[in-house]
């Protein structure tokens, strides 16, 4: 599954991320492989917004598309 299929409210394991430049981007917010979030809020068409301590990140639909997860 991917983040962008995440449902709100669930925790989630950031299981892989495959392209090398997204997982650069994904570093950038903190977010890496093995890392546990918790999906705040999905908008239509929009960003996921996911959350990693006490930080809020929105990420980008194409990028939540390239981030595989599972149920934490």
């Amino acid at each position: 599954m991917t983040l962008s299929q995440a449902k709100r409210g669930q925790r989630l394991l950031i299981a892989a991320i495959p392209n090398p430049t997204i997982r650069a981007q994904a570093i950038r917010f903190g977010i890496a492989e093995g890392a546990e979030v918790e999906c705040y809020e999905k908008l239509p068409a929009g960003p996921v917004v996911i959350g990693r301590g006490k930080q809020e990140i929105a990420i980008g639909r194409r990028l939540a598309e390239n981030i595989e997860v599972q149920p934490a």
